[in-house]
């Protein structure tokens, strides 16, 4: 008779515990939603990053990540949310796309993610900065922009500073970014390169998808296929990097559960999963559509969580050091990808 009321009583229990943990992390996954409706909003309407916009609007509300009530759902959107967006990646990538550029651009983007990575360390040695820093925004640059730095984070351990670090490296490489987008197309017509040549080139430099879209069509439509697929390729190149770096802190990640954290984070096996099925043909176009739809989505609400995590007065504490880092870095790549596709021609 027991064993029947329990049983009976236990799916009210786990709806109830459902029911509670959805309440608890609404109020502010909303906020967060709310914040990238409206940065969404200004860039549409007005240009620019949404993923900036979407940083600084969350700043203005950081007084809301110090009250019990939003804490919760901001949590979950800076680290759960982030890792959906980042696994849903994997739907625009298909095999096909890296095969169909050749050998040489793919040599050129491995090494450049190689290089840069290292250039992010030993640049960080020698100004300072802590090696979490060097790398996180050496992998940021080398690969994906602010998508690469959340991916590259997720696996990182969390320590006193490695909130700021990401928020700095999101800011340093979404304006660096959105500089090339204006600047490069204006570089590769004074040097002559043709539209195979300007696409590797822009593709293979400039940090964010959006911006490398941008400057691609910008020179010639052509320019903007070929520049989209080898940013896709650097956006691939997020699985190996992202191994490497679970690898390399490993040892030093701080987990709920005994032992040491999985090697392949779950978000890193749907980013894979979806890229084969993806170059397998399983996926329709209106899904791949509907996933990089989502991917954005949840990209911008999980940014805008990391603003509202964010003090200003703790950003503004850190100096310029970590600016210089970062340009660094993009000066590395620009050059080891300049030289390559000078090279080629």
């Amino acid at each position: 008779m027991a064993t029947d009321k329990l049983r009976s009583a236990l799916p009210s229990v786990l709806l109830r515990t459902r029911y509670d943990w959805l309440a608890a992390r609404l109020p502010g996954l909303l906020v967060c939603l709310t914040i990238g409706l409206a940065t969404t909003f200004l860039s549409d309407h007005y240009g620019g990053p949404t993923i900036l916009y979407a940083l600084l609007l969350g700043m203005a509300f950081h007084f809301l990540s110090q009250e019990g009530r939003c804490r919760p759902g901001v949590e979950f959107a800076a680290r759960t949310i982030l890792r959906l967006g980042v696994a849903l990646l994997g739907a625009r990538i298909t095999a096909t796309q890296v095969l169909e550029l050749g050998v040489a651009p793919v040599l050129t983007v491995v090494a450049g993610v190689a290089l840069t990575i290292a250039a992010g360390r030993l640049l960080a040695h020698l100004l300072g900065l802590d090696r979490e820093l060097g790398l996180l925004t050496g992998g940021a640059v080398a690969i994906c922009g602010a998508s690469a730095a959340l991916a590259l984070s997720a696996v990182m351990p969390r320590g006193q500073h490695s909130e700021r670090n990401l928020i700095l490296t999101v800011v340093g490489v979404t304006t660096l970014s959105t500089v090339a987008m204006v600047t490069y197309p204006l570089l590769v017509k004074s040097l002559g390169l043709n539209d195979g040549a300007a696409g590797v080139f822009l593709g293979g430099t400039i940090h964010d998808v959006a911006q490398v879209v941008g400057a691609g069509y910008i020179v010639s439509p052509e320019t903007g296929d070929v520049s989209t697929v080898v940013k896709l390729m650097r956006v691939a190149m997020l699985v190996p990097v992202v191994v490497a770096f679970s690898l390399l802190f490993r040892g030093s990640r701080v987990t709920g559960q005994a032992g040491r954290p999985a090697l392949l984070p779950m978000f890193l096996v749907a980013f894979v999963v979806l890229v084969l099925t993806n170059s397998a043909g399983l996926i329709p176009s209106g899904v791949v559509e509907a996933a990089s739809g989502l991917s954005r989505w949840c990209l911008v609400t999980a940014i805008a969580a990391l603003g509202v995590k964010t003090s200003l007065q703790r950003l503004a504490a850190v100096g310029w050091r970590p600016v210089a880092l970062m340009v660094g870095e993009t000066l590395v790549l620009t050059v080891l990808v300049l030289g390559a596709v000078l090279t080629m021609a």
